[in-house]
């Protein structure tokens, strides 16, 4: 039977405040990490993102922390990010509510004064990123001679980001006699290592499951080619109950490009990238977090550490890189006992990753069924019909039922003059396309009786070589042409030229795989290649085109040899 916070031995008054945070009752590792920590033991917590990891450490900390005593901190929280230290830093001062505790914040980016300031006041904890709280001591700005309780958040990340020379540093610059707790969702060797050098005999606490992704979340999976990846993605914003989402991306530009497009649609959205400043950075969470937005298009790097409550669904715009990464961007989502729901974006050749995923998650990932176009009219029908009802509800229609009046004696039909009133009112409503978003699905060898398929797709080389002898490449005695290409490009396609042909080598398939993989879209955006003598030209969606234009300033490597792509 779960443990109630009452029997954890926590004092009234934080009771009250996790409470009114609306936790009901302790979590696994807050059940397993609190009680050891009010003893005054050391903990190595080991669990996975959104399982209430912050309350586990900062509840016992709260209770050994004597404020007013001095105005040296008396307990230091590391934090991979901005982000997370701030999130680390709400979270404390919600639960310290009821005491006179003062909690503040460091990190890079923000102005040394703001801090100086707050650390001059006086401050009891002290949440932070390993680079701003290292500078502050080795400039002798920050006290830590007075810490007795250190914690040590998302580990595994910091490791990651290269963190752990500034993180043993600051163990070495506070005083030995202290009680530690790190928290992870993995202990890589280099973490226990850290452990084992800095923190005297840990208890270990673990409530990693079978599964490593919490039950909460449902997974799903959606085939999709990548020029229709927006337009599935605004058919399920219509068709189900989004409350606020995170839209995982591979690159920064495509990031803004789809903030950018949902905002013009309707869909209120903010970008979360590298290129963002830290001022536009923090603007953009707070919106987010304060419900002006509800949809957050974020690269992994830019996410790094986000530590965000009621989020309803992760899309995975983009596949992850790999597997942990994966297990990060859902792990956002299904929080706290709250339902979540995760679906990712794949087309046919990423198959075999789903399946690694699902392996390494310990179970299957369903496939998403994707709502019709008259299931989506039906949808817009109904809520319609449930504002009309509101607002018919609210008795404010003097003016307009003495209209109707007047129009009925005219002659016209009340039918339809509502017909022709809701006509107007939903004018501006988009078009639902009638087409076919989504790839069917993977039909085997023995099913086409065709040898050059795989899984029931083309294979991309083969399809290019088939095309390029036929549109674009070959002339009728079979060798190649140089000067201009054949034929203008397809609509909804830009053209560019190669500074590599046939006499370098270059052949369909090299020339797919350096702008996907460089650009980070789909070989499915690339159309017509023209290999000629000198030169190739292939043509882009145009969509793509200012990212292969921007990458790398245009230039890429082709089997050894440098690539410059401009528009043709």
């Amino acid at each position: 039977m779960a443990l109630s916070f009452e029997e954890l031995g926590l004092q009234p008054q934080f009771i009250k405040a996790v409470r009114e945070m609306g936790f009901e009752s302790p979590t696994p590792i807050q059940e397993a990490a609190i009680p050891a920590l009010l003893e005054g033991r050391s903990v190595i917590g080991q669990a996975q993102t959104g399982t209430g990891k912050t309350a586990a450490f900062v509840l016992p900390l709260l209770h050994k922390v004597e404020s007013g005593k001095m105005r040296a901190p008396q307990a230091l929280i590391l934090a991979p990010t901005r982000e997370l230290a701030i999130q680390v830093t709400d979270a404390a001062r919600q639960m310290a509510q009821e005491t006179p505790l003062r909690v503040m914040t460091v990190y890079g980016g923000q102005a040394y004064s703001i801090q100086l300031r707050q650390i001059d006041r006086g401050v009891d904890v002290v949440v932070g990123t390993p680079g701003r709280m290292l500078d502050l001591i080795k400039k002798k700005l920050l006290d830590l001679s007075h810490v007795k309780y250190m914690v040590l958040d998302e580990a595994d990340e910091m490791l990651e980001m290269g963190f752990i020379e500034d993180v043993e540093t600051i163990f070495k610059a506070i005083p030995a006699e202290r009680q530690t707790a790190l928290f992870s969702a993995t202990l890589p060797d280099a973490i226990r290592k850290l452990a084992a050098k800095y923190i005297d005999d840990p208890l270990q606490v673990s409530v990693i499951t079978g599964q490593r992704t919490v039950a909460e979340t449902t997974q799903q999976f959606l085939r999709v080619r990548d020029e229709n990846k927006q337009a599935v993605l605004l058919r399920i914003l219509e068709a189900e109950e989004v409350k606020s989402a995170l839209v995982f991306t591979r690159t920064k530009a495509r990031a803004q490009e789809l903030s950018d497009e949902l905002n013009r649609l309707g869909y209120p959205a903010g970008a979360l990238h590298g290129d963002l400043d830290q001022s536009k950075r923090e603007w953009v969470m707070d919106r987010f977090r304060r419900k002006v937005i509800n949809l957050l298009v974020a690269t992994d790097v830019a996410a790094r550490g986000l530590d965000i409550d009621d989020v309803s669904h992760v899309f995975n715009y983009d596949m992850p890189e790999d597997t942990e990464d994966y297990i990060h961007r859902i792990g956002r989502t299904g929080r706290a006992g709250k339902k979540g729901n995760a679906i990712t974006f794949i087309h046919s050749r990423e198959r075999g990753r789903l399946s690694q995923i699902e392996g390494y998650v310990k179970q299957k990932i369903s496939e998403y069924t994707l709502p019709t176009r008259d299931e989506i009219l039906q949808k817009r029908d109904e809520r319609f019909a449930e504002k009309l009802t509101n607002e018919m509800s609210d008795g404010k229609l003097k003016r307009e039922t003495a209209l109707v009046a007047k129009m009925v004696e005219f002659g016209f039909d009340p039918i339809e003059i509502a017909a022709a009133a809701i006509k107007m009112a939903r004018s501006g409503e988009t078009p639902v396309p009638s087409m076919d978003l989504t790839e069917p699905a993977p039909i085997s060898r023995s099913q086409t009786g065709r040898g050059d398929r795989r899984d029931g797709y083309a294979s991309r080389d083969n399809r290019a070589s088939r095309g390029n002898a036929d549109r674009a490449g070959n002339n009728a005695g079979g060798g190649f042409r140089t000067g201009r290409p054949r034929k203008a490009p397809e609509a909804g396609m830009v053209r560019f030229r190669m500074n590599l042909g046939n006499q370098h080598g270059i052949r369909p398939g090299d020339v797919v795989g350096a702008i996907a993989s460089e650009v980070g879209i789909s070989g499915k955006s690339i159309g017509a290649i023209d290999i000629q003598t000198d030169c190739t030209f292939v043509d882009v969606a145009e969509q793509h085109a200012r990212q292969v234009l921007q990458k790398s300033g245009g230039k890429y490597s082709l089997r050894g040899k440098t690539v410059v792509l401009k528009l043709a």
